[in-house]
């Protein structure tokens, strides 16, 4: 009797679960975006993973049914944490890969920030960074600024990955 109620059970619960349909797909009707992102890192490695969340932003607003323009978007990126080594120029056989995709982003018209104060912190200068870098005077004022001016902030979680995604599928 139990094992006939329990197979009664999972039948009505996979006819339900049937009956309720599967996800569905919808086209937000997203406009141009304004973004700040608050990279401020304890490692420099979580720059790669962080540089996907640019590349998040912008695929789907630059691929149809969107199809915008890449100057079309104003996105800013404020660097204030150890990722900012990624910069130095006497760094870049380290985190060339890093470099090359941040060029590529700001070729697309994102803009890179760093803190002036940061970089005096690991005793950086200006000219010790690469040319598509731009020198702000303070992360949190810089922060504070293009959100007065209307931005969204995005700060990227960077969390350690601990299983394979087909280990949790």
């Amino acid at each position: 009797m139990h094992e006939t109620l329990t197979r009664a059970a999972a039948a009505a619960l996979a006819a339900w679960a049937l009956a309720a349909g599967a996800g569905e797909r919808v086209q937000t009707p997203y406009t141009p975006q304004k973004v700040v992102f608050d990279f401020y890192f304890d490692d420099p490695a979580k720059i790669g993973p962080a540089l996907h969340w640019i590349r998040s932003l912008m695929n789907p607003l630059l691929a149809a049914p969107y199809g915008y323009a890449p100057e079309a978007l104003d996105i800013k990126v404020v660097l204030h944490g150890q990722e900012l080594v990624t910069l130095a120029r006497r760094n870049y056989a380290r985190y060339r890969e890093a470099v090359e995709r941040m060029r590529y982003y700001a070729e697309l018209g994102v803009e890179f920030r760093v803190c002036g104060l940061s970089l005096g912190d690991f005793g950086y200068r200006p000219e010790d960074l690469h040319d598509f870098v731009l020198v702000v005077p303070s992360a949190i004022t810089e922060l504070a600024h293009w959100q007065i001016q209307g931005y969204a902030l995005i700060r990227p979680r960077i969390l350690e990955k601990r299983y394979a995604t087909e280990e949790i599928r």
